[in-house]
């Protein structure tokens, strides 16, 4: 699912910020791209989103602006007699060079001196940050989840209203199937009564058990209980709540598997359209599912 966190800590050498961002995906994928004063607390950070978050793609970026005017920076004067060298020599060569401000030197790399981050405090800052971080991203995926289990609830109502349907018109299609098969079969096997081949009763018979093989073969009923009963159990995971993306992504498939051989038995076009209608509600519950942790 997809989500954004970010929250900030104050340390000694600068403000501390950690930026979480969550996209859909099957499976964790866990992206970090933390300062370099941060890298010894990428297993650390990983491990804690990995607890959080169970699902999605995730990239985090921790960074630290480090404040070079801080009270605890100090001036290198090996530095700082080097920069005074190089403008004293430009001076010579250019006496109309403007001479440097205070700011100028200060802004030169290695005149001011870091103060040296405090491993412990850092480890605080990042660990409090993240998870503040986190639960804003996880805030922001729960609204998600519950607008999509509404969806998916809606979804399950269509599916169990076309069910329904089909078992309220199966047993009519099937007997009017039937008897038009038996019409078929019964001028298909005139000839043989006329020529004296077979008997009316070996016709009859012949007629009964053909039709009776045809209805087993087309009997949607199995299918039919099938679906009833993933779509329960759809529910029931929507209302117990917590991760269930991968638990809804195998009931898709089961669902997606009874419905095409609901299409496979379909003996007359109205069953034909539900299935399609079936398979169409069906893969859009598999794609929403996709954005479920």
């Amino acid at each position: 699912m997809t989500g954004f966190g970010a929250a900030a800590r104050p340390t000694s050498i600068g403000p501390l910020t950690v930026e979480l961002r969550t996209v859909n995906a099957r499976f964790l994928d866990i992206g970090l791209r933390l300062a370099d004063d941060l890298r010894a607390l990428e297993p650390v950070v990983r491990e804690r989103i990995a607890t959080a978050l169970t699902r999605g793609k995730i990239d985090c970026r921790v960074w630290l602006q480090r404040d070079p005017l801080a009270a605890a920076s100090e001036l290198d004067e090996t530095a700082l007699a080097r920069v005074a060298r190089l403008a004293a020599r430009v001076r010579q060569l250019y006496p109309e060079a403007t001479p440097l401000s205070v700011g100028d030197i200060l802004a030169f790399d290695g005149v001011l001196v870091a103060p040296a981050a405090d491993p412990q405090q850092l480890h605080t800052a990042v660990i409090a940050a993240l998870d503040e971080a986190l639960e804003a991203v996880r805030d922001a995926r729960a609204r998600e989840g519950g607008a999509l289990a509404t969806a998916l609830r809606n979804h399950c109502d269509a599916i169990e209203s076309i069910v329904a349907q089909l078992r309220g018109r199966v047993p009519d299609l099937m007997a009017a199937m039937e008897r038009k098969l038996a019409e078929r079969l019964e001028k298909a096997l005139l000839p043989a009564l006329t020529g004296g081949t077979l008997t009316r009763e070996e016709i009859t018979d012949r007629i009964r058990q053909e039709v009776t093989l045809y209805g087993l073969r087309a009997d949607i009923e199995e299918e039919l209980q099938r679906l009833t009963t993933h779509v329960g159990e759809v529910r029931r995971a929507l209302d117990a709540g917590g991760p269930v993306g991968r638990r809804l992504d195998f009931l898709m498939q089961e669902l997606q598997r009874e419905a095409n051989t609901l299409g496979a038995k379909a003996a007359a076009v109205e069953m034909t359209q539900a299935a399609v209608e079936l398979k169409l509600i069906i893969e859009q519950m598999r794609e929403q599912v996709q954005n479920l942790e």
